[in-house]
């Protein structure tokens, strides 16, 4: 077994050493961040600034620690270089333990309890949900939370809000709905109208407290923390759905719609959801997968596109107007380039067809539908035989890629996140990266500046 897990290290270095070398090569800009304790979660806030190279922008971190110190919820500055200002030469030259110059630590929440997942409200992302190992859903005000010293000891922060309503520990599966302030936690749906609406119009202030409604009451319970009550207000489930018979992984809400949803889990089921036609499921998916599904995304470009991911090592792309109400449906393709469990998979936000899948292998694919069936003619190349629809694969982490998200701002720019603490000595690492746009711009355009740039390179052999 030994001999087994020095193999398995040495292929891992040798892919990781492959991959550093051709870092100038395939990526416009990279920074890489060595992590004090693993985050489980990494998400874009706000920008907050554009400049002439480079764009400032808030970072959604977590810190899972030992108990030596409290988990908290990290807000981070983080400094996103324009395309093509970074230099190949420098891109390449990090210390996989040291942190970037590019991610500075802006504010500390201290966390009641783990925090297992990050979601931004997409109408005021300066607003987070966390999941933590607790039944209850906190909300926070990032902007107008204090930032605390992590010690051993310290009180917990203080969540805005509190979502009440499942009855065991609501760990991993939340989503932020993009047209309404609405909450989905496994299958629990919160709308926070009046909260949200108080938070932005007046963040920190008792204004919040009060906001609730006839739903509200002040919270006795905190996340993690029994013994010491938080004046939280807390807010009860708009409605609970049931259709799973085991544990729910991931929920999506529709891009185009706050009152329908998606759900997965470990039954191997994809369930749609439409609230309006009551709290059983609209159409159940029985076998999605071969195994647990851990992830789902629904496109944001067209609403007919569903993707999950699941322990099988797959990806499934499913059209929903090929699902019925009977159980009945296949998917439209399956992705297969992982070796080992797909953790995370999402749309980009800026082409339709693009989404990217992060695995337990260290991976972090990105695929375009739109290629599979497409003719590649490389002459001569001797060129790897990648599965239909892959295009990309970023090989900088060394062990499982547990999240990632891209950049809605600076749309071709991914954060990813992995738990590789004992290769690189700290707590994970952090990339934030860019590829370079040769490898997604339309191939006319690429071959065009191609030329341009051969002309150039011939003018000045012809001068000197």
């Amino acid at each position: 077994m030994k001999e087994g897990r020095k193999g398995m290290e040495r292929s891992v270095d040798d892919r990781y050493t492959q991959w550093k070398s051709l870092v100038p090569v395939l990526y416009d800009w990279l920074a890489n961040h060595n992590l004090v304790w693993p985050s489980l979660s990494c998400r874009w806030g706000p920008q907050l600034e554009q400049a002439t190279y480079k764009n400032r922008q808030r970072l959604y971190l977590s810190e899972q620690t030992d108990g030596s110190v409290p988990n908290t919820l990290v807000i981070a500055n983080c400094e996103v270089v324009k395309p093509r200002v970074a230099a190949a030469e420098h891109i390449s030259q990090f210390n996989e333990e040291a942190r970037s110059p590019f991610v500075k630590k802006f504010k500390t929440i201290i966390h009641p309890g783990e925090v297992n997942r990050i979601r931004e409200l997409p109408q005021n992302s300066k607003i987070v949900a966390t999941h933590t190992d607790s039944p209850d859903v906190l909300i926070w005000d990032v902007e107008a939370q204090p930032n605390r010293h992590a010690v051993l000891g310290a009180a917990d922060s203080r969540p805005d809000l509190i979502l009440t309503g499942h009855q065991d520990n609501a760990e991993f599966a939340l989503a932020m709905c993009p047209t309404e302030p609405y909450v989905l936690s496994g299958v629990v749906l919160w709308s926070v109208q009046d909260h949200v609406s108080a938070l932005a119009a007046e963040p920190g202030s008792a204004k919040s407290t009060a906001s609730g409604g006839a739903n509200s009451k002040n919270a006795s319970k905190s996340g993690g923390n029994g013994d010491k009550p938080l004046e939280s207000p807390s807010i009860g489930a708009r409605g609970k759905y049931l259709g799973h018979e085991d544990t729910v992984e991931d929920v999506q809400f529709c891009p185009s719609s706050a009152q329908e949803f998606c759900s997965v889990g470990d039954d191997s089921c994809l369930i749609l959801w439409d609230a309006r036609s009551g709290s059983t499921p609209a159409v159940k998916v029985e076998k999605a997968h071969n195994a647990d599904i851990h992830c789902v995304d629904w496109n944001p470009h067209d609403v007919n596109l569903i993707l999950t991911g699941s322990a099988d090592n797959s990806i499934h792309m499913f059209d929903r107007r090929k699902l019925t109400s009977d159980g009945v449906g296949s998917p439209i393709h399956k992705f297969e380039g992982h070796s080992a469990a797909v953790l995370c998979v999402q749309w980009s936000p800026d082409k339709s067809s693009v989404f990217g899948s992060s695995a337990e292998d260290g991976i972090l694919n990105i695929w375009d539908h739109e290629k599979i069936g497409e003719k590649q003619d490389y002459g001569e190349l001797k060129v790897p035989n990648y599965p239909p629809g892959l295009f990309f694969r970023h090989a900088g982490h060394r062990d499982k890629v547990v999240d990632f998200h891209w950049n809605a701002s600076d749309p071709w720019t991914i954060v990813s996140v992995s738990d590789d603490g004992e290769s690189t000595g700290g707590g994970g690492t952090l990339q934030i990266w860019r590829m370079i746009d040769l490898i997604y711009r339309p191939e006319e355009e690429v071959l065009a500046e191609l030329d341009k740039f051969k002309s150039h390179i011939f003018g000045c052999d012809k001068s000197c």
